[in-house]
């Protein structure tokens, strides 16, 4: 089943997956993957290591293509033809696992780097940031519970708010689509339960993708969730209703 620009079932998706399967040197990471995220939506990924969630989000990104199948974002955008940064520019932002921010740099001044309208580097750290642009860094700040750090240096906060400040720059690139990997890994109880808050936040305005291991912040966040398996999709719905279905315990919850 191939996406069609006159099918508004289908183009009313932020992302559309269909029958995606890619192979490594013999290796089958994705097996016929089909997801498909409304606009607006927050959906939880998990699953066993090896069951295709990050080669997902490589393809999602174009950071790895897929051999066959149909990867759509906002029903026009064939993602499988485009390169990391036309997709980037498309408005998909992706965080990593691990927090990549500028840790010589203030948390303001790491927002303000990241925001998504061009500018010279030097002005960008040395110039006065417009007043619409400083509103936008506070708002940012105040949603990642970084306000009463922005100006700490990067390298002084914790883990878990390094992890606040790189959603932070991630929003400020205006992302319409934000996938985001293991983000509670580390942190401690307080921290993973203020995440899930602010990805709820967050959500709000925007459709994110989430790829968890932690079970209890799965439950906080309160959406769909998607199980993968050897690379398709094993079973999907609220975590209470896929925790019980045998085969996702067999697979992943059993061991």
């Amino acid at each position: 089943m191939s996406i069609a620009s006159d099918n508004p079932a289908l183009t009313s998706s932020l992302l559309y997956l269909d029958g995606v399967a890619v192979s490594f040197d013999g290796y089958k990471a994705l097996r016929g993957l089909s997801l498909v995220l409304a606009p607006g939506e927050m959906r939880a990924i998990i699953g066993p290591n090896g069951a295709g969630k990050t080669t997902m989000m490589d393809i999602i990104t174009g950071k790895t293509r897929a051999d066959t199948g149909d990867v759509y974002f906002a029903g026009t955008h064939d993602l499988s033809k485009l390169d990391e940064a036309t997709i980037a520019e498309l408005g998909i932002g992706r965080k990593f696992q691990k927090p990549t921010v500028f840790e010589s740099h203030t948390v303001r001044d790491n927002i303000l780097l990241a925001l998504k309208a061009p500018r010279k580097a030097f002005a960008t750290l040395f110039g006065k940031p417009p007043v619409d642009e400083r509103e936008r860094i506070d708002q940012i700040l105040e949603t990642t519970r970084l306000k009463d750090h922005r100006d700490r240096l990067a390298a002084d906060l914790s883990h878990g708010q390094k992890q606040w400040l790189e959603i932070g720059m991630l929003l400020a690139q205006d992302p319409k689509l934000l996938l985001v990997d293991e983000p509670v890994a580390g942190m401690t109880d307080a921290e993973t339960a203020q995440t899930a808050i602010l990805l709820r936040e967050i959500a709000r305005d925007h459709s994110v993708v989430v790829v968890e291991h932690d079970m209890t912040f799965v439950r906080d966040l309160g959406v769909k969730v998607t199980v993968l398996h050897e690379g398709s999709v094993l079973a999907e719905g609220n975590l209470d209703d896929v925790s019980a279905d045998p085969r996702v315990i067999e697979v992943y919850l059993g061991r």
